[in-house]
């Protein structure tokens, strides 16, 4: 009798389903979930200072990064040639790039083109994010990247990735004011437009499960843009706040990004993940107990 209850209720729920309006909304994108083990600390060979805001190159060769983005200290772009997966030689400073403001935050496409944020011309701007040619440690024609600022003070973006193909950028609106901040911080996306980038106007639906009341940043998307790594941390931001890193998947690139979910082997004060070619490699920096932040490395096992 309960097996045909069961039955009766199912088709009844069928028939409701049917009269009820049609939603245009996209159903939330259901993956496999993806799942890393172990941590490996990374060496850079003959750099000692901070390490953050990494990114491998699209052919897993260079890696870039800047020193410490504390206020007191004078953060520049460096970059250094892998060894092996844990190991990677330093090169030095990029050139024709670094000045007395903030630089940091790289990023690249298959081509070559350099992505970066810098303060540099801020206050006549409200502009964070350049671009460049990079080659052999250089940072040729540095320009300004249009279309990205909502051109309002107080707005900063702070982080920015540029898809492989060099077609998308993923980038950060975050809201500051004259105590500090952000208060607010959530991922864009813009596309290539003939001048530069223009912001979707679909963006709030493809990243509905990304972004939330909390601060998102740090985006990282796979060579196939299927999967979107980024930075999670609550507010208020206090002295004891641990960002995290998480991620979302979907099946094809018509549809959002859909729930996200910590990587559970990543732990402690981590931030700013970058994807190796083959998705099997997630660097991220992270804060040691003695303050310093230093590359490290998961493995993916699904």
């Amino acid at each position: 009798m309960k097996i045909h209850k069961r039955i009766l209720l199912s088709v009844l729920l069928g028939v409701l389903m049917a009269t009820l309006p049609s939603c245009s909304k996209q159903e939330t994108p259901t993956t496999v979930p993806i799942v890393f083990e172990g941590v490996y600390k990374v060496n850079v060979t003959g750099y000692t200072d901070h390490l953050m805001e990494p990114f491998l190159s699209r052919d897993g060769s260079i890696l870039m990064f800047n020193n410490s983005n504390d206020a007191s200290a004078n953060t520049n772009l460096h970059w250094a040639t892998r060894v092996d997966d844990v190991t990677f030689q330093y090169k030095g400073e990029v050139t024709g790039v670094n000045t007395t403001s903030l630089d940091g935050v790289p990023t690249m496409d298959e081509n070559g083109i350099f992505y970066f944020v810098s303060t540099r011309d801020y206050d006549a701007t409200f502009s964070t994010i350049y671009e460049a040619n990079f080659l052999n440690g250089a940072a040729i024609h540095v320009a300004l990247t249009k279309g990205v600022s909502k051109n309002q003070g107080g707005w900063v973006n702070f982080d920015v990735e540029v898809s492989a193909n060099g077609q998308l950028l993923y980038f950060v609106d975050g809201r500051f004011d004259q105590a500090g901040g952000p208060y607010e911080a959530d991922i864009v996306i813009a596309q290539k437009a003939n001048t530069g980038f223009q912001r979707l106007s679909n963006s709030g639906e493809i990243l509905e499960h990304v972004n939330s009341d909390e601060l998102e940043y740090a985006a990282c998307v796979s060579a196939n843009n299927l999967e979107l790594y980024f930075t999670k941390v609550a507010l208020p931001l206090t002295s004891t706040s641990s960002p995290q890193i998480y991620v979302s998947g979907r099946n094809n690139e018509n549809e959002p990004f859909g729930l996200s979910y910590k990587i559970e082997s990543i732990t402690g004060f981590v931030e700013a993940a970058t994807i190796s070619p083959d998705g099997n490699k997630l660097y991220y920096h992270k804060k040691d107990a003695n303050g310093t932040h230093a590359l490290y490395l998961t493995k993916r096992v699904r």
